[in-house]
């Protein structure tokens, strides 16, 4: 019998439960409040409208685009699982993945026998584009972080006109940028596919709810659409996408970001008094690491020895890159405690605790709030450090 091998990914694992998980992307305040109440409120009592009629209609009015364009999925694996069966379907024998990237592109690809072509930055990719192929492109990418610019996004145009070939853009991370913005062409996002996941951004990865956005002349759209599954969203899936153009919603989430951007610095200098070699550059929540020298031919035992304490990074072996980690931005709390432990294990003596308010949101709250990893079920971390000292 062939045993399944899972493809690694960060987030929840076999182990004892993480107190402090660096190894997601998702929001580290969890949900904003209206969001995480559509969830709860979702009719779990009736199936939803197998056409998600209402839903694509609302996201196709928010993005601008017919409600037609807007394909749902129950999650960024599963649509990125069905656009490549239909790439095959359409006669496509090749992909172009990433490298590093999310490893769901070239295991959907490998899983139907596709040719799968790597590439290290955008004019690699220009340049290797001979033959019609699917290429996939994640903005910002994950693990690195990193975002194209304008220079960039015009080669891979010209490349994808010349051979043939289609575009998607996964914009998972889009909405979680603490620096930049997204500079992908109107022009080019209109031949392209396009992929958004608002349960990272909304700190719900357990609610499986994605969308396409497809391509303006149509292509593919047909059979993308018929091989999806009946019912392709929960009830909950549903209700987290209809939640995620609403005005309360979208106010909540941009109002978290400067406090994002301000942990973000902050953890970065402390994992480097930790040791860490930090990967600069990226626009993201999230960056790569290489581990201080002690673990960079052996990371194991310290990535087993963290685990063991409550405390995940995400080894980035599984993305082409030993001896280096993801790390996402955490609360100084989660920061604070990664620091201890390394010190346990033998890393660089960590610099002074910082400030115990939050800076630019320092009203009322000390930094020991409740933060997700003990937060209860049904409620957010957003009531206490976003919401409540915004107003």
């Amino acid at each position: 019998m062939t045993r399944f091998q899972s493809i690694p990914h960060g987030g929840t694992d076999a182990g004892p439960p993480v107190r402090h998980d660096f190894s997601t992307n998702a929001h580290p305040l969890g949900p904003p409040p209206a969001a995480l109440d559509a969830v709860l409120r979702a009719d779990r009592l009736r199936y939803p409208d197998p056409a998600y009629a209402v839903l694509r209609a609302r996201l196709g009015d928010w993005h601008g685009v017919e409600a037609d364009r807007v394909l749902p999925a129950s999650g960024g694996s599963e649509a990125i699982r069905r656009l490549t069966l239909a790439a095959m379907l359409s006669g496509v024998t090749r992909v172009c993945v990433p490298q590093p990237g999310f490893g769901d592109y070239a295991a959907a690809a490998h899983a139907l026998g596709l040719q799968v072509t790597a590439y290290d930055d955008a004019f690699q990719l220009a340049d290797s584009l001979t033959l019609p192929s699917l290429v996939w492109v994640c903005d910002p990418n994950n693990p690195t972080g990193a975002s194209y610019g304008l220079d960039e996004w015009t080669a891979v145009a010209l490349a994808l006109g010349q051979s043939g070939s289609q575009l998607v853009v996964d914009q998972a991370y889009d909405a979680l940028r603490l620096s930049g913005g997204c500079a992908l062409p109107q022009a080019i996002a209109d031949g392209a596919w396009r992929l958004v996941c608002p349960n990272k951004a909304f700190g719900l990865t357990g609610v499986r709810g994605a969308y396409l956005l497809g391509p303006r002349d149509g292509l593919w759209i047909g059979r993308v659409a018929e091989l999806a599954p009946s019912w392709v969203l929960s009830s909950e899936g549903q209700a987290l996408l209809e939640a995620w153009t609403t005005p309360s919603v979208r106010g909540e989430l941009e109002a978290s970001l400067p406090l994002l951007r301000e942990w973000r610095a902050s953890q970065w200098t402390r994992m480097e008094a930790m040791g860490f070699d930090q990967i600069d550059g990226g626009t993201a929540n999230f960056w790569l690491a290489a581990l201080p020298s002690p673990w960079l031919e052996t990371p194991e035992p310290l990535l087993e020895g963290l685990r063991a304490t409550g405390i995940k990074l995400r080894d980035a072996s599984s993305f082409g890159l030993p001896g280096l980690v993801r790390v996402s931005v955490q609360s100084p709390e989660a920061v604070e405690a990664l620091a201890a432990a390394m010190l346990t294990f033998g890393g660089h003596t960590p610099l002074p605790s910082p400030p115990s308010r939050h800076g630019a949101f320092d009203t009322t709250l000390p930094f020991d709030t409740t933060y997700p990893s003990d937060t209860a079920p049904g409620e957010s971390a957003f009531d206490d450090t976003v919401r409540g000292e915004t107003r």
